[in-house]
């Protein structure tokens, strides 16, 4: 999978998730410092998903609609980052194509998933 991470994931992450065989591009690695609007920009723009730990993108996603291939919001605060990475590897194996268009948070115990609605625009009786 593809993954763009936000520089507020803890870097043990996106190596993890490297890792694993996954292309992870590191909002800290390449543009630190810009605006949570070209973040999920360049993740729109590369087909990936989303990593954060910043809970703004869920007010771009929401309430802004703002479009999105996925996000994964990362609440793991206060474990240690191999744990966070842990963590978030085992989601991404058990979850993986159900991440791509949904909004998910991970935690400690759990992992919700919310898919968006897809309009259907085919005419009915068709």
């Amino acid at each position: 999978m593809k993954f763009v991470a936000d520089e507020s994931v803890d870097f043990p992450i996106v190596e993890r998730l490297r890792q694993d065989g996954h292309s992870v591009w590191a909002v800290v690695e390449m543009d630190s410092g810009i605006s949570d609007d070209l973040v999920l920009d360049h993740a729109n723009r590369q087909n990936a998903v989303l990593l954060t730990a910043d809970k703004d993108f869920g007010e771009l996603v929401f309430r802004l609609k703002r479009l999105n291939f996925g996000v994964v919001l990362v609440r793991l605060a206060g474990l240690p980052p191999r744990r966070k990475a842990e963590i978030v590897a085992r989601a991404v194996e058990e979850k993986g194509e159900e991440l791509k268009d949904a909004f998910s948070v991970i935690t400690a115990n759990t992992l919700r998933v919310r898919q968006r609605l897809v309009q259907d625009n085919t005419p009915s009786g068709k």
